[in-house]
């Protein structure tokens, strides 16, 4: 309409803009996830409440989740994590329950204690592989552990997430509270594993036949929606829906021909998640609980090298090679934002100055972490 600025036209500058930001940042080693983050930022007056970029961000976050358990076939996933419990089970324990420790000294209830907790445990998947990546460390041993670790993170976060959305839907968790909701998210789980063994798995000739069809791409994308609808239905979280989602269709075992379909559906749309949660990080405002971030910047760093150190070894590398397994886990990145997109008043800006850090921070430690372990183990 006259007067109206495009809809149209606006959607297309915001992608533009993303395009712009995410070269600058490729250019200069900032991921994606920090670069977008800051955008919104910076366009916060501009585009808060805006909704349609909301349900867009949305769709990315569902997507990510869901070509993250297309990884994971059921009997994968479950050797993994019996391999990887101890660490897993230690991280739980330091990042997580430790965090939690710390802010309720602060005076914080225990909700918002567990919020921030939640903030605090899950190490960036998409930052740390592509530091692994581009620093040519993949084929070193400390990448198999920390792989593990990142997967046994991303089973136990979607259950953090899907506890939080019920504690912070403002009605209190009794006992009773607490327990139907593991009853819903074992009923959700026992769906996808039923669908995927009984259904996916005897799919593969259909998944051969239509794959390369254009119309294969609603198939996939609506079962990811749909299955992550089917949470927040149950009241539960989109992502643990989407996780599984991709778990079922890993059954199929044919995740080298799916994963290349949904990826620029989700590179088109999970941009927009990170630059909606920086539209609603106020930086004119003052730093909350400063004392508080400054104290979880340092510890989260030392509880990751902790379990690094520790976990590694159970897990059977060398004190070297954990030590540096350790100094290149810190950073943090897209379950945090997803944990922090659920924070209300001063708190969403808390944790998103805990995100924005702890990836700059944990991106430096990653560069040096070799230097770092050479110094105290020595060349050998």
């Amino acid at each position: 309409m006259e007067g109206q600025f495009p809809v149209l036209l606006g959607a297309g500058l915001i992608l533009l803009l993303l395009f712009l930001a995410g070269y600058i940042g490729l250019k200069i080693r900032i991921p994606g996830v920090v670069v977008f983050i800051l955008v919104g930022v910076v366009l916060g007056g501009i585009l808060s409440d805006h909704k349609l970029l909301h349900i867009a961000g949305e769709v990315g976050i569902i997507l990510l989740f869901f070509l993250l358990g297309l990884e994971f076939p059921i009997k994968r996933l479950a050797d993994i994590a019996k391999r990887v419990l101890p660490a897993g089970m230690l991280d739980v324990v330091l990042s997580l329950g430790v965090t939690m420790g710390i802010a309720y000294l602060f005076g914080l209830d225990w909700v918002t204690a567990f919020m921030i907790g939640g903030v605090v445990y899950a190490t960036s998947s998409s930052i740390t592989v592509k530091l692994l990546e581009s620093s040519k460390r993949m084929a070193n041993p400390e990448s198999e552990f920390m792989l593990a670790v990142l997967i046994f993170e991303d089973i136990v976060a979607p259950i953090v997430v899907t506890l939080l959305v019920a504690l912070t839907a403002g009605n209190g968790l009794t006992g009773l509270d607490f327990i139907w909701i593991l009853i819903k998210v074992i009923l959700l789980m026992a769906g996808a594993i039923v669908l995927g063994r009984l259904l996916f798995a005897k799919l593969g000739p259909f998944f051969e036949r239509y794959v390369n069809q254009d119309l294969f791409i609603l198939f996939l994308v609506g079962i990811a929606l749909s299955y992550g609808g089917l949470a927040l239905y149950m009241e539960l979280s989109e992502v643990l829906g989407a996780f599984l989602a991709g778990i079922m269709l890993a059954e199929a075992r044919r995740t080298e021909v799916l994963e290349p379909l949904i990826l620029p559906v989700r590179d088109l749309f999970l941009p927009l998640f990170f630059v909606y949660f920086g539209t609603t990080i106020a930086l004119g405002e003052k730093i909350p609980y400063l004392g508080l971030l400054l104290i979880l910047l340092a510890w989260s760093i030392i509880a990751k090298i902790l379990v690094c150190v520790i976990g590694g070894r159970w897990y059977g590398l060398s004190k070297k090679v954990a030590l540096r397994a350790g100094f290149s886990f810190t950073q943090r990145g897209e379950f945090s934002v997803i944990i922090a997109s659920l924070a209300s008043g001063p708190f969403v800006l808390f944790s998103g100055l805990f995100i924005l850090f702890s990836a700059l921070i944990g991106i430096v430690l990653f560069q040096f972490a070799p230097k770092i372990t050479r110094y105290v183990y020595g060349q050998r």
